[in-house]
């Protein structure tokens, strides 16, 4: 069974993953949660936004868990 092809919002959480993953490796953590930049980070901030986006469809409005 072929899978879906992903969606605008799914490529683009696959390409800020990438880019947090490599800003990680650069900084040599294994988790933002070790850089001291964690709270002010605009990359992790984009990156966050492209979950929610991912999983929301764009859709604006409250986002149940």
């Amino acid at each position: 069974m072929p899978s879906k092809p992903k969606d605008k919002f799914e490529l683009y959480l696959d390409e800020m993953l990438q880019k947090l993953q490599a800003c990680q490796v650069s900084k040599g953590h294994k988790s933002c949660s070790a850089c001291e930049s964690y709270f002010g980070c605009e990359l992790r901030d984009e990156y966050v936004k492209s979950v929610y986006n991912s999983m929301s469809k764009g859709d604006t409005g409250g986002f149940e868990f």
